[in-house]
């Protein structure tokens, strides 16, 4: 039974990942950056398994060797610790709060992979890295797949720090990939929907709790692919698994809509709510496109969940919770 490593523990996809892993009999390695801090990530301690065979290590993106010790061994590592702050606009902080974490801790997390002769590396990117393009605004491309990559100029241009990051993450892990022959599957996921694991929501989920519950005066102007957890859980695992995914980009997304389109189907089954009624102003983030998922459909993976599955999914989460 292989044995494998999950960076970033506390993150909503890093801890599902964490519990699938656990469930199919793995031994897993965790890195969290306080592993004192248990309001963070104590639930994970909870997980069925996770006493016998789940080990948590202290590293930290921007420390260059904090990961050897816990790759070390391993057959197979899940990268998936990114920061993802709810807002970044400011030119003085998002080199130090994004881009550096992002770019950085690739490098850091990779070249520690590449040291300890890693089988594989699963790196969590995002279609965050794919969409943001002129000719998607210009609606003279509108479906998307793995051989399209966001223009960092665009991101820069709307101050989409956090595409901005995450393209030049996965630009400079395909490019060490290269250099040194390690087997690299990138997963690229649209924004992910499901319900809570951890005691509190993480940026995702909060995003998503602020537009039902109206806590910011306005919905996103976004028009973005959804998806489910349980299908990017499952797509980690098949891109770790499948030989022929090697060397692969993989879409994970299923339908694109704008918020609008989601508050309407929200309020529809939940009206009691006070969801956002203004959309936001911003420009550059609301382009009308589709995401081609035929090159991990090839691979075996079955139709992505709906809209409804998700987000009933999420809601009902956030009520047993207490959130709503």
């Amino acid at each position: 039974m292989p044995d494998y490593c999950v960076t970033g523990g506390s993150g909503f996809i890093a801890a599902y990942l964490i519990k699938a892993l656990l469930l199919h009999g793995h031994s897993v390695r965790t890195t969290v950056r306080n592993p004192d801090d248990l309001g963070k990530h104590g639930f994970l301690s909870d997980l069925s398994g996770a006493k016998e065979r789940l080990s948590i290590f202290k590293a930290d993106l921007l420390d260059e060797g904090s990961f050897h010790e816990a790759v070390k061994g391993v057959d197979g590592v899940f990268h998936t610790a990114s920061p993802l702050p709810l807002s970044l606009t400011h030119d003085d902080n998002v080199q130090t709060a994004l881009i550096d974490p992002a770019v950085k801790g690739t490098v850091n997390v990779l070249n520690s992979c590449i040291e300890a002769r890693v089988k594989r590396v699963v790196l969590t990117s995002s279609c965050s890295s794919i969409r943001y393009r002129n000719d998607v605004q210009q609606q003279e491309l509108t479906t998307l797949n793995e051989s399209h990559w966001s223009d960092p100029e665009y991101c820069k241009r709307y101050n989409l720090w956090y595409a901005y990051s995450k393209t030049m993450a996965e630009k400079e892990a395909w490019r060490m990939a290269k250099e040194s022959g390690l087997d690299l599957v990138v997963v690229n996921p649209s924004f992910v929907v499901g319900p809570l694991l951890a005691p509190q929501p993480t940026s995702t989920l909060m995003a998503i709790l602020s537009v039902v519950k109206g806590l910011n005066g306005e919905y996103p102007n976004t028009a973005v692919g959804f998806v489910h957890i349980d299908d990017v859980i499952a797509a980690h695992l098949l891109a770790m698994a499948e030989p022929r995914a090697s060397g692969c980009r993989l879409i994970c997304s299923s339908t694109v809509a704008h918020w609008s389109e989601i508050i309407e189907m929200l309020r529809a089954k939940y009206p009691s709510y006070p969801f956002e009624n203004k959309c936001g102003s911003r420009e550059g983030d609301n382009n009308p496109h589709s995401m081609d998922t035929t090159k991990i459909a090839e691979l075996g993976f079955p139709p992505f969940k709906t809209l409804e599955q998700m987000f009933d999914d999420c809601i009902k989460s956030f009520q047993e919770k207490g959130f709503l």
